[in-house]
């Protein structure tokens, strides 16, 4: 697990029109501004996925909010892991052809990106995300951009 150098790191997160997972609704980027939040790129495919999945949970269940990128997946295999592990996101968006994947400079699934109220990227982790990584690594970050800071802990 890494924290990613990325090019898009303090820069908006990539205007998209997606389709909403299980509902015939569409998805853009305005649904995920508004609010500090992560965004976790998951598959059904994943096992990584499965793993980190207890924590997105968790997370969840503490206020967290989760937007998931079901990334290069079927439709019908993400519903079925979201029916037998749990479904931690406020809002799942789709790209089954990796188009959002290869804008944002994902190399794989999961990967977490902390957006700002702005939908900026204030960080970007690859790998299984666990307690101990979450409470050094990321919510540092999500805490102060929470408080309005300048995420200076993003870093």
């Amino acid at each position: 697990p890494a924290v990613l150098p990325s090019a898009r790191l303090g820069k908006p997160f990539p205007a998209f029109t997606a389709s909403a997972l299980s509902k015939p609704s569409t998805v853009t980027l305005d649904d995920i501004k508004g609010q500090v939040a992560l965004v976790n790129v998951w598959a059904s495919w994943c096992p990584s996925c499965k793993l980190e999945h207890p924590t997105l949970t968790k997370l969840a269940q503490q206020g967290v909010p989760i937007f998931g990128l079901n990334y290069k997946d079927k439709e019908a295999d993400a519903l079925d892991y979201l029916a037998r592990y749990g479904n931690p996101f406020s809002l799942i968006f789709t790209d089954p052809k990796g188009d959002i994947g290869l804008d944002l400079g994902v190399t794989g699934a999961p990967e977490i990106f902390i957006v700002d109220k702005e939908a900026n990227i204030r960080y970007h982790f690859a790998g299984v995300l666990d307690e101990s990584i979450w409470q050094t690594q990321l919510a540092p970050c999500y805490q102060q951009l929470l408080a309005g800071g300048e995420a200076s802990a993003c870093q």
